[in-house]
């Protein structure tokens, strides 16, 4: 059942490893199909290496497993959380990146500082709040999961791809799960630029905003003109 899906996120969490963003078994990528609302995981604790593409769980929404013989990936419940949350979502990646975990475990945004982080996010990359006692000790992955949408209960998940997890670590999300995937790559590497940044000129201001709209906009907004139409390969 949904082979090609399964296919798809096997990639994606190979993907993750090839661009350098999970050490061992510490990061996951899931995709939706959004006719069935299946959603494909990667399963618990397997070593990228020996994985195979069916090796991958399928989910119903409510976290049953429709097919699969493997324990799903033990964040599947905040994936789960995230679908549920954010509709428009078909992708999601988390993983334990460095210097993106680095400002999650100070519970710091990473402030727009440039026209890279522009490009990607229109605004800040966002931080959670911490989950309280209660929330780690009865379904803590769940609760993960409320606490990222309550953390965006004023910001567009379209504008603002990714989020960290206070004293954990980034998720990131996209149309497509290989979207996902690049976002972590790209959330990870803002992340680096800003902690350099900020090493070098701790007083350094926020990005103008209209410089950000000028560069989020040419390749998101209405009238985006950054790269080719669709359809039109080169």
């Amino acid at each position: 059942m949904l082979e090609g899906l399964k296919e798809i996120v096997w990639k994606a969490n190979l993907d993750l490893v090839r661009f350098g963003l999970v050490t061992l078994t510490f990061g996951n990528a899931s995709g939706r199909d959004r006719k069935s609302g299946l959603v494909a995981i990667k399963p618990s604790g397997v070593s990228y290496e020996k994985m195979e593409p069916s090796d991958i769980v399928l989910l119903d929404l409510s976290g049953k497993t429709v097919e699969g013989e493997l324990r799903p990936s033990s964040d599947a419940p905040t994936h789960l959380e995230l679908y549920r949350a954010f509709p428009e979502i078909g992708g999601i990646a988390h993983t334990h990146s460095e210097c993106a975990a680095m400002f999650a475990q100070a519970g710091r945004e990473i402030p727009c500082l440039g026209t890279t982080h522009a490009d990607i996010f229109h605004g800040p990359v966002p931080v959670t709040r911490r989950l309280r006692r209660a929330e780690v000790l009865k379904e803590y992955e769940k609760n993960t999961g409320k606490v990222i949408a309550e953390r965006f209960g004023k910001l567009n998940p379209r504008e603002i791809p990714g989020v960290l997890v206070a004293g954990h670590g980034p998720f990131t999300w996209g149309e497509t799960v290989a979207e996902a995937v690049e976002n972590s790559l790209l959330l990870e590497k803002i992340a680096r630029m800003a902690l350099g940044t900020l090493l070098l000129q701790p007083s350094r201001g926020v990005f103008p905003a209209y410089l950000l709209e000028k560069h989020f906009r040419r390749k998101h907004g209405p009238d985006a003109y950054y790269g080719q139409k669709k359809g039109i390969k080169k």
